[in-house]
């Protein structure tokens, strides 16, 4: 067995609580208690620590979505309910996240479409729920209300509040009790800043997961992965504005140039290996949980979690 690596943190991570089961006033098959950690991941004798949580990005306008995903997956992305029950039952992730790409529509309006979609998705999986809502500030308001009305009870986790616009999705998070993910642009002091701003209108502490902007490999990643740690060993001292679990997304990775330029027999793997080791990264500075487009990706990711997590116990031989 390794050496059981203590430091001098007093601090711990806030938990947060995604998903509602019946018992809980919702309609979720599993929950889980996001955070609560006191120390970095994956350390020797640090058995205690949970694994971070895989989620599955879908949305309900493929037309916007990485052509190796539609290539892979087929006709099941036309039909968001399908695919979010293949991301539970087939493909094994922890959480779906859901993008809701049609309201990039020019002038869209049609919010009952919005509730008919969360509410299909919600029938068809047992997980819990990330819901991305409107990126037009136009049309917040009525759609992160319509997104927190529509999953009121299964405690959703609502995204992206930023420092410009993050009333809206505050205000259906307070109202219909859900949590959000407050994101930065790749900056310790301006993720802290969000989170106050946040505090300050009534968002609870346990309510916010941090969302640093996290690039890919080669791409930016190295100062998502710098800003990641100091968030995480600020927490760990103490500073209770930044005591927040992290979630992170490794989208960029079936867009760079190296996978799309790869040869088309090896492309498939090339956009799998690039999110992979991005996502395997973000895992070891810190984030609780790490969501994926791919879904070949999930079960890659999971199987060396669990690696890391026996070699952390000493388990996995003397070597």
């Amino acid at each position: 067995m390794g050496p059981d690596v203590r430091f001098d943190w007093t601090g711990t991570v806030d938990g947060v609580f995604l998903g509602a089961t019946r018992a809980e006033g919702g309609s979720r098959t599993v929950s889980f208690h996001i955070g609560g950690g006191n120390t970095l991941p994956f350390l020797p004798g640090n058995a205690a620590s949970p694994s971070p949580l895989v989620a599955l990005e879908i949305c309900d306008k493929s037309q916007y979505w990485s052509p190796i995903v539609r290539n892979y997956c087929g006709d099941l992305i036309d039909d968001v309910p399908a695919w979010a029950k293949y991301a539970e039952k087939v493909y094994g992730a922890d959480l779906i996240r859901l993008y809701l790409t049609s309201t990039r529509e020019r002038n869209f309006s049609d919010l009952v479409s919005i509730e008919k979609t969360i509410e299909a998705v919600l029938f068809a999986t047992g997980l819990p729920l990330i819901i991305e809502g409107s990126n037009e500030p136009k049309i917040d308001s009525e759609v992160f209300r319509k997104c927190g009305e529509a999953g009121e009870g299964e405690r959703l986790l609502l995204g992206t509040a930023e420092a410009n616009r993050y009333r809206s999705i505050a205000a259906a998070a307070l109202a219909y009790n859900h949590s959000l993910i407050a994101q930065s642009p790749i900056d310790i002091n301006l993720a802290k800043q969000l989170n106050i701003l946040l505090r300050e209108i009534g968002v609870q502490h346990d309510h916010i997961l941090i969302d640093p902007y996290t690039g890919t490999l080669g791409y930016g990643f190295e100062y998502s992965y710098s800003a990641m740690e100091r968030i995480r060993f600020s927490a760990l001292k103490g500073d209770i504005d930044l005591a927040m679990p992290m979630i992170c997304s490794a989208i960029d990775s079936l867009t760079i140039k190296e996978v799309r330029e790869a040869d088309p027999a090896q492309q498939n793997e090339m956009a799998v290996q690039w999110e992979f080791y991005t996502g395997l990264a973000a895992a070891a500075a810190g984030a609780e949980i790490i969501c994926v487009r791919h879904p070949q990706t999930i079960g890659m990711l999971k199987k060396a979690f669990s690696n890391l997590k026996t070699t952390s116990t000493g388990s996995a031989g003397s070597g």
